[in-house]
Order: structure tokens, then C-alpha cells, then sequence
């Protein structure tokens, strides 16, 4: 109560000295009676009114532009707002070692971020990671988000110049982090990542588990990602009314029930009927799940009929076109910004699992292969292969994307309509799966229980 009548009061006096109070007060609230209901309460006034601070430094430090109106001003829109890119939403996904903030915007523009230290003078005891988007204006969006997990307090939207919104994530603790762009339609995507450590009084127990853990030589969770879905349809059938979007989901139902059959894993769908999800979301769900494999099921298409065959892809830099066009159906975009994934790339693979994804895709499409070639004619082993796909990107766990034949193709178009090809198609993964799990933890007692002769 103190401290709400020296903010009323700063309210009509404008010193800072009572606003100063104000803070001085919740802050000895907090520390000396940390159980109080009424911590949390005087945390957020005192972000509401280091925010207020900030935002007035900002303000007087901002370049002023007096010949410039607002839009706000006259109720319209100029010429130049626009052709301005808007900030329309921020997203986020969060566990305890891990976040992910999505920025979306309404077209492509530049984009700078920077780190900031702790700054005592403006009461903001925690780093801030910023963003400003230039040639921007903020949208209709909530300008600021509670996220509140054990890496990030908040993330705040504002205009911060004319032409520049900032958004500015406030972190309590990490180990590091990614920022990258993804296109069509434009938005910028912050992975934060902290590190998880072992209680000191952890027993043995625990701590061989964190190790296995750790050396990812443990797969208890696995979450199989159907492609596309709601308004992305996917690539069309050869037969009229066939779509990727509808295929790729029954697969991944019955290949979510193989695993839990045949194997001591628990699988996780990120979608389970026909609805929109965007490719960072996927990804999102994996690793805040704490996946320990990801798999995104998709049908392949090309524009001759004549394409046909099976291939499994791990996230990598890749020249080569074929691989390049399906990275660029996939992900809904241009081959010519795949190429400019590569800068993006270069950072991202130091995390990424590219080792097990490669021998995680190897498994899956020898075992693919040759099951479907014991029960069927002209099975074409495209081979593994490697390309920047957006829904692998960040993925902290051994992640592979499978198109399990092509769509285009009359006579695969059939098969994978087909209940019993698509089981066994399943099979065929799930055996994959199996011994790459026995390779990395041969004495785990994991492995497929099918029989090498069974069917589905």
C-alpha cells in the first residue's frame, strides 16, 4: 500500500524521487519476506515501473523526427507507412531448459539484435536480449508478454523510433542462443537455451541417467510430426482429391502406434487432426517435449509423373538442386532462399545433432527399403540425403524428415492411400528406429519386436 501511494503520488508530483520510493519499497518487500503472496505483486509493479524508465531513456535518446507525423495523428496511413513492414504477433514455447520466441511480421525487413549486461541505473537487475526491426511499425499485438519459465521473465514489443520497433526478451538466466529469419511469410525466430545441473546431492543413479541423458544415448520420447496440415494442403495426389496433408497424418497415427507396440517408447504427435501449424512450432513442441528423436513424415512430389521412390533427410548445408527443390516445397518458399539459409545454417550446426541425424536417417532408410522391397515391386532407394529444411531447424534433438514415396506418382499415389502399404511403410521406420537405438545403447534392451517376416 506504501509503495502504490508514492507511484500515485509521482503520478501528479512527476518527481522521480517518489517513483524511486515506490521501488525502494517493493524491493524490501521482497527481500525480507520472500513467502509473502505479495512478492509476485510487487515484481510486476516493479517492472511496470523500471519499463516506464526505460521507455523514458529510450524516448529522450531517440533521434526526433518533429517533420514526421504519426499515423496515430490524423487516424490515417501515409504512403510511406505502407509500404513498412508490421510486427503482427509474438509467440513463444517454453520448458526449463529451453525457449523460443517467434516475431512474426508482414513482410521482410533487416533486422539487428544485441545483448544487453544488467543495468542497476535503470533498475533492470537481468540481461535483455533486443531486437529491432527497422522499416517497422508495431501492430495491433500485446505489447507485453509474461513468459515467466526458468530462462525468460518477459518479451516486450514497442516503437522505438518512427521506424524501428524493438522487442526486447528479458532473460534470468541462459547458456546460449540463435536468432535466424525464416520466410513466407516473414518472421523472426530467438532460441534460448540454458543448461540443466545435476542436484549436489544427486544419488549415482541419477547422475549415470543425467550422463546417458546427456550423451544421448537414451530415447524414451519420440515425436513424430505429420507434414502440413489445415490450410497447407500439401503437395496434390495424382488421383483428384488426394492431398499430402491427409496421407501424411494417417501414417503418422499408425506409426505412432508401431512404436508404442514394438518398442519401450512413448511417442508424441504434433498434430493429431487437420490443422495449421507452422514449421517453427513443430520443431518447438520437440524440444520443449524434450524429445530425444524427431521425425517429420512428409510425401514427395515432383512435376513429372515419372519421379518415383522413397528418401530420408537429415538438416544440413546441401548443393545439391534436387535436394535444394524438395527443401524449397517443403518449406513453402523459393530456391533462392534456401541458399540464403547457409549464413544461418553455419551457426545453427554447431548445435544440431548432425552426427546421430545422419545415422538416424541412414537406419530408417536401409530398413524402409527393405522391407517395402520384400512385399512390393519397383521400390527406388533414393538414398539419404541432406538440405536445409525449416521444420529441422533448431531441433536439439537427432531429427530426420522421411518422404516416404511420391505423391505425384500413379502408382505410389495408390500405395500410399492404401492402409496396408502405409503400415507397412511403418514398419519399416520402426525397425529403422529400433537399431539405431540398439547402436547407441546396445545393452538398453530396446529394440523391435516385430519378427523380421511380420507384417502389420
Amino acid at each position: 500500500m506504501s509503495g502504490r501511494l508514492y507511484e500515485k503520488l509521482h503520478a501528479h508530483s512527476y518527481n522521480p524521487e517518489d517513483r524511486k520510493k515506490a521501488i525502494d519499497i517493493y524491493e524490501r518487500l521482497i527481500d525480507e519476506y520472500p513467502e509473502s503472496e505479495y512478492r509476485e505483486k510487487a515484481m510486476t509493479r516493479i517492472d511496470q515501473l523500471s519499463d516506464a524508465i526505460e521507455e523514458a531513456i529510450n524516448t529522450s535518446n531517440a533521434p526526433k523526427e518533429t517533420s514526421k507525423r504519426r499515423p496515430e495523428a490524423d487516424g490515417g496511413e501515409t504512403a510511406k507507412d505502407s509500404k513498412m513492414a508490421r510486427v503482427t504477433g509474438i509467440r513463444y514455447w517454453s520448458n526449463p531448459e529451453y525457449t523460443r520466441v517467434v516475431i512474426d511480421a508482414t513482410k521482410e525487413t533487416s533486422f539487428q539484435n544485441n545483448l544487453l549486461n544488467k543495468d542497476p541505473a535503470i533498475r533492470k537487475p537481468y540481461q535483455r536480449l533486443y531486437v529491432d526491426l527497422e522499416n517497422t511499425r508495431l501492430g495491433e499485438v500485446e505489447k507485453k508478454i509474461p513468459i515467466n519459465d526458468s530462462l525468460l521473465r518477459t518479451a516486450r514489443a514497442g516503437q522505438y523510433t518512427d521506424d524501428v520497433v524493438r522487442v526486447v526478451v528479458d532473460i534470468k538466466s541462459f547458456k546460449d542462443y540463435n536468432i535466424f529469419s525464416l520466410k513466407n511469410p516473414f518472421r523472426i525466430v530467438i532460441d534460448v537455451r540454458g543448461e540443466t545441473e545435476a542436484p549436489a546431492a544427486a544419488s549415482k543413479t541419477v547422475l549415470e541417467d543425467s550422463l546417458v541423458k546427456s550423451l544421448g544415448l537414451e530415447v524414451d520420447l519420440i515425436v513424430i510430426d505429420p507434414g502440413h496440415g489445415g490450410k497447407d494442403c500439401g503437395a496434390p495426389g495424382y488421383i483428384r482429391g488426394v492431398y499430402e496433408k491427409d496421407v501424411v497424418l494417417s501414417i503418422s497415427k499408425k506409426l505412432a502406434k508401431s512404436i508404442r507396440q514394438n518398442t519401450d517408447c512413448e511417442v508424441l504427435l504434433t498434430r493429431r487432426k487437420d490443422e495449421y501449424l507452422t514449421l517453427e512450432e513443430r520443431t518447438a513442441i520437440a524440444n520443449t517435449e524434450k524429445a530425444d528423436l524427431f521425425i517429420s513424415v512428409h510425401a514427395n512430389a515432383a512435376r513429372t509423373h515419372r519421379a518415383f521412390g522413397i528418401e530420408t533427410y537429415f538438416l544440413n548445408l546441401t548443393s545439391d538442386e534436387e535436394a535444394i527443390a524438395v527443401a524449397a516445397r517443403e518449406n513453402a518458399t523459393s530456391r533462392k532462399n534456401i541458399s540464403e539459409l547457409d549464413s544461418i545454417l553455419q551457426d545453427l550446426l554447431n548445435n544440431a545433432r548432425i552426427n546421430e541425424s545422419s545415422r538416424l536417417a541412414t537406419y530408417v532408410q536401409g530398413s524402409l527399403c527393405r522391407h517395402l522391397s520384400e512385399k512390393y515391386s519397383r521400390i527406388n532407394n533414393k538414398g539419404v540425403k541432406q538440405a536445409p529444411f525449416y521444420v529441422l531447424l533448431g531441433a536439439q534433438m537427432p531429427s530426420i524428415l522421411v518422404e516416404t514415396s511420391f505423391i505425384s506418382n500413379q502408382r505410389e499415389c495408390r500405395r500410399l492411400t492404401d492402409s496396408d502399404y502405409q503400415s507397412d511403410v511403418c514398419d519399416g521406420i520402426v525397425r529403422g528406429i529400433s537399431n539405431f537405438i540398439d547402436d547407441m545403447e546396445p545393452k538398453a534392451g530396446y529394440g523391435v519386436h516385430l519378427s523380421e517376416g511380420a507384417g502389420s
